[in-house]
């Protein structure tokens, strides 16, 4: 089955909140028949509506199923309450959505075991409510997860060995890269639990990754993040989307051109 190209929607979080339908509208235009929403529960409808309208369908997306409640991109801990997981799946369901994703843990949590192992029996037992609704539940790691490592594992995979046969894993390609691990490997390890990647790029110059948003990313293809080869090594590769956490320039110039980048890589690793 061919890799389905998606867009994270968090990339265009301003436009979208400013204008859901003309948003949609232009990455449709821009070539996307996918995408990825955050913070759906409380507007599953409208966008539901919307991407319909615009041909763009919602595979996958990202909710706290993990976490009590919100954390910030930046890591910050808040003290507002998350969606319980019924009504994450309710707005799922209603997205026609088959995979919701964790999308953030606090990076606190990522130095103990035995808080690694309480991420797991959340996910997991999120997932058995979700696969009584024919959802799948996975996880999306930041740079922290890699970071950590026990008895020279990483947190991600030693996480990975706590989820339940039934939660999936989605490997954002940029983190990896910014904690210095080798994500092609990462990949090969992790194995069929891979369904979904974030396909991002970055110069990882030192001064550019220290500020928040990252200050480096640029489009899939024009950086040092070794795309093409974790691409490659991506045996079960359902979803690939693409994302920045910030761009300096034309935006949806540089999402079309990360699209274009990925469906040309996609279509080499179809043909290998």
């Amino acid at each position: 089955m061919p890799v389905q190209t998606s867009i994270q929607l968090f990339t265009v979080r301003e436009a979208l909140e400013a204008d859901l339908e003309g948003t949609l509208a232009e990455l449709a235009a821009r070539g996307f028949t996918a995408a990825e929403p955050y913070d759906f529960v409380h507007r599953a409808e409208p966008l539901a509506a919307a991407l319909k309208a615009n041909g763009i369908a919602a595979p996958t997306g990202h909710a706290f199923l993990a976490s009590t409640s919100f954390v910030n991109p930046d890591g910050t801990t808040t003290t507002r309450a998350v969606p319980a997981p019924e009504a994450v799946f309710d707005a799922a369901e209603t997205l026609g959505m088959t995979t919701v994703i964790e999308p953030y843990t606090d990076p606190a949590l990522w130095q103990s075991r035995e808080h690694i192992a309480d991420i797991a029996r959340q996910l997991n037992a999120a997932a058995e409510l979700g696969a009584a609704r024919g959802i799948r539940v996975g996880y999306h790691n930041h740079a922290h997860e890699l970071e950590a490592t026990f008895d020279g594992k990483t947190g991600l995979e030693l996480l990975a060995e706590l989820l339940d046969e039934r939660v999936v894993l989605e490997v954002d390609l940029y983190w990896a890269a910014r904690a210095g691990v080798d994500s092609p490997a990462l990949l090969r390890v992790l194995g069929d639990r891979v369904i979904a990647v974030h396909v991002k790029d970055g110069t990882l110059e030192a001064e550019a990754i220290a500020a928040y948003p990252p200050a480096d990313q640029v489009p899939a293809g024009r950086g040092v993040v070794p795309l093409a080869e974790a691409l490659a090594a991506a045996n079960a590769l359902e979803v690939a989307i693409v994302e920045f956490d910030h761009f300096n320039g034309d935006l949806f110039d540089a999402v079309e051109q990360s699209r274009v980048f990925l469906d040309e890589t996609l279509s080499e690793k179809a043909v290998a």
